[in-house]
């Protein structure tokens, strides 16, 4: 999966930029309009969100909604897939871990859960 977004000038499918913002553990991040959540954090640099049980960061896996690696709380509704659900203008989110005593990350990156 792509953390890049695809320009409007350069989109064969036509769409248009119509920018949207989150707050992600209080920290405003910018999108557009169709983008998921865990889209929206892919092109913000956001490539691990939560932590797994060896204490590696986590994110996006599968894509596609399968595997539940991307659980996020929406809106205070817990265990939301972000890369199922379409980010919303003014959603708030809060990283999440399934393992207590470890709090989701919201800037590490490169890590693997082995």
């Amino acid at each position: 999966m792509s953390p890049r977004r695809v320009r409007a000038e350069t989109d064969a499918v036509g769409r248009r930029e119509r920018p949207l913002l989150i707050t992600v553990d209080g920290e405003a991040v910018g999108g557009n309009d169709g983008q998921t959540i865990a889209g929206v954090m892919l092109a913000a640099g956001r490539i691990g969100w939560r932590r797994g049980a060896s204490g590696a960061a986590r994110g996006v896996f599968c894509g596609i909604g399968v595997c539940f690696d991307c659980l996020v709380t929406v809106n205070a509704e817990r265990d939301v897939r972000a890369c199922r659900r379409r980010a919303r203008d003014g959603d708030v989110v809060t990283l999440q871990s399934r393992w207590p005593g470890m709090p989701g990350t919201a800037q590490e990156s490169g890590s693997e859960d082995r």
